[in-house]
């Protein structure tokens, strides 16, 4: 199995989900993971999962104005100029058959607080024609720039496990 795992993250915890994302399928084939600003600049993914990740701000994906309002939060912030809503938004449709999932990190509290960045990158995904391995999901973080909830990580664990299961299988009954 060839996976790419390309995320978004201002103060790492998406970058913490990715890389488990990333280090359990890397167990069951090749895996490339990228910052959203990386993946820009590589041609498209000839993956057999193409997994995407981002924070939740204001409801959704980042925008540059929302990007820019958390970085004022940080010393370093990791991606300012380009987030998956705009990544997504500048590639091309793909072929039948492609797969993908998505992922998103979002403050634990209030529960209630709508809005969910995988919820909007699965749309994306959609709309370009890929198929999704599985519902987006929701990390959660303590606050706005975090940390990860407890047992988090190893729910990104868990969630990669599934999806290289199921994507294994699905590529084991295509042959």
């Amino acid at each position: 199995m060839r996976a790419r795992v390309v995320y978004e993250s201002m103060f790492g915890n998406t970058a913490a989900i990715a890389e488990a994302i990333a280090e359990v399928l890397g167990k069951h084939g090749t895996v490339e993971v990228l910052n959203v600003d990386a993946a820009a600049s590589v041609a498209a993914p000839t993956v057999d999962l193409l997994v995407v990740g981002g924070p939740t701000h204001a409801f959704g994906l980042s925008r540059e104005r929302t990007r820019r309002d958390a970085a004022e939060h940080t010393e370093s912030p990791i991606a300012l100029d380009i987030g998956i809503r705009e990544w997504l938004d500048a590639a091309l449709p793909v072929p039948a058959g492609r797969r993908a999932a998505a992922f998103g990190t979002k403050v634990a509290k209030p529960p209630w607080l709508p809005g969910s960045a995988a919820r909007g990158a699965a749309k994306r995904l959609r709309r370009l024609g890929y198929e999704l391995a599985d519902d987006p999901v929701d990390f959660l973080v303590e606050g706005m720039t975090g940390p990860l909830t407890e047992g988090e990580l190893d729910r990104a664990r868990a969630w990669a496990e599934l999806l290289a299961h199921t994507e294994l299988d699905r590529i084991a009954h295509r042959a």
